[in-house]
């Protein structure tokens, strides 16, 4: 196979000059770029960063330091789009990350005036991803979504040997966590139940199986999740199934408040979802439920000790191969695949977790 073509850094002139991430969505991919602009800041102090970034990551994210942030409302459409080209009037940045493969950000960022346009490498590229682009990165198979992105500073001559979050979290949202439940000698295990995906999603007795093995091990337990009716019955679901009823704080929390009530558990068990990464992200521990996904893609960053992987069974089942014959990335989002996943294996990465302590 021919060699990634050299791509020159660049000069000692321009580092200090304008550069725009395009990222969108969703919130667990937002947070896979917070380390990549911590990256760009270290090398270039002075570099000026502007963020297309979507309507909830942006409530996240917002007060990221040193980030210019424009949100783009995917409901807007192209007049969205015309908005945006016209806030850039004027402005042409020395590059642009194009980080996102969906038709949707592959359109809006040919509204980006930037004189480099650096993409996916050609496995990776779909929805005409390649016609928006004029530069790629490396091709490297098998990496976590975080490392795929993090490798777009490589075409600008860095290297991401770091991995830091510092998501910004303000005090106020820190002290409203610190009143959810008392600080004591009780550990917590904070269920957030639900993904954006719903194939994702595990049962609510079986949650509610795992929830009465912890509290029976002298854990207090308590449900997250945001203000989808999906995630209010999920929830009502769990707490009917429990012997006896957790602390509830689905749809009580903001975005602002999310990534501080996850810092306070001591863990979290969840599918593959936002919560997830938020949760990594701030130093949490993750008991990972897996079978649409492989997390070793797309699992918790910094320790997958905990995550149940039922991955490559769901590939035999349902689509007739070992997980290591698929293409990286396949999601295998199927009725019934994450009932490959069991409560003893649940309870399994809980008690790995309880010997680690």
């Amino acid at each position: 196979m021919p060699s990634d073509p050299v791509i020159p850094a660049l000069s000692d002139a321009a580092v200090h000059r304008t550069i725009c991430l395009l990222r969108l969505s969703a919130l667990g991919d937002a947070t896979h770029v917070v380390p990549l602009v911590r990256t760009l800041h270290r090398a270039w102090p002075g570099v000026a960063l502007t963020w297309v970034i979507g309507k909830a990551e942006h409530k996240l994210l917002e007060g990221l330091d040193g980030v210019e942030f424009v949100v783009y409302d995917k409901k807007t459409g192209l007049a969205g789009m015309r908005a945006l080209r016209r806030q850039f009037d004027g402005r042409r940045f020395d590059a642009l990350l194009q980080m996102q493969v969906a038709a949707r950000a592959n359109l809006l960022s040919a509204f980006v005036p930037a004189t480099r346009r650096i993409g996916y490498d050609r496995a990776r590229s779909k929805d005409l991803h390649g016609l928006f682009v004029n530069e790629r990165i490396p091709d490297r198979p098998g990496i976590h979504v975080l490392d795929a992105i993090g490798s777009f500073c490589e075409p600008l001559g860095l290297k991401q040997d770091t991995i830091s979050w510092d998501l910004p979290v303000p005090d106020e949202a820190r002290e409203w966590a610190r009143a959810q439940w008392p600080q004591d000698a009780a550990p917590t295990l904070l269920i957030s139940p639900c993904s954006s995906h719903a194939l994702r999603n595990w049962r609510a007795d079986r949650y509610a199986a795992v929830a009465d093995h912890a509290a029976a091990r002298g854990w207090r337990i308590v449900l997250c999740g945001g203000r989808s009716q999906l995630e209010r019955d999920t929830a009502d679901a769990i707490i009917t199934s429990m012997q006896a009823p957790p602390l509830d704080l689905v749809g009580k929390d903001t975005l602002k408040q999310l990534p501080a009530l996850l810092e306070r558990a001591d863990l979290v068990m969840t599918p593959d979802s936002g919560p997830m990464h938020i949760a990594n992200a701030m130093g949490t521990k993750v008991l990972g439920l897996h079978a649409a996904s492989n997390p070793v893609r797309s699992g918790p960053y910094s320790d997958r000790r905990y995550c149940v992987d039922r991955y490559d069974d769901a590939a035999r089942k349902y689509l007739g191969k070992p997980a290591s014959a698929l293409k990286w990335g396949t999601k295998i989002e199927h009725d019934g695949v994450m009932d490959l996943v069991t409560v003893p294996d649940a309870v399994s990465a809980f008690e790995r977790f309880m010997a680690s302590r």
